[in-house]
């Protein structure tokens, strides 16, 4: 059993952002040379996270809508008078009451066992941001 752990670092561009990050982990994942066990992603980021969801134009717009109006920004939150970084970001704190900080998708026979609509998505919530990480943890042979 062998475990390999990377890292993808990347730039946002948006307050609310959704990039595709599938095609660099399946690269990452092919580098690794392993056929079968698991892959763990993880967002090491309180305002930032993963999600599998389907790759879609119209779907990502409706997604992003949905979470601007979850949570407006411009709400009276606690967090925003004394702000530990001198952001206002306690809508981007709330978003991510509702999302995963990991996923973890199984592998089998040399691929990520992703179903035919999944996308494997970084959702940046307190953009724009120059660099972010996504750490991957491979575990398996």
């Amino acid at each position: 059993m062998k475990i390999i752990t990377r890292t993808i670092t990347l730039a946002t561009t948006q307050p609310i952002q959704l990039i595709d990050i599938t095609a660099q982990v399946v690269g990452v994942f092919e580098s690794t040379g392993l056929c079968d066990g698991l892959l763990s992603l993880s967002s090491p980021h309180t305002t930032a996270h993963i999600n599998l969801n389907e790759r879609e134009p119209q779907l990502q717009q409706d997604m992003l809508d949905y979470l601007a109006g979850l949570v407006p920004r411009d709400g009276a939150y606690r967090h925003n008078r004394e702000p530990i970084d001198g952001r206002d970001n306690a809508h981007a704190h709330l978003m991510g009451l509702y999302m995963n900080a990991t996923e973890t998708i199984p592998v089998a026979d040399g691929r990520l066992l992703l179903g035919g609509w999944q996308s494997i998505f970084f959702v940046e919530l307190d953009g724009p941001r120059t660099q972010r990480q996504v750490q991957l943890q491979f575990l398996g042979r």
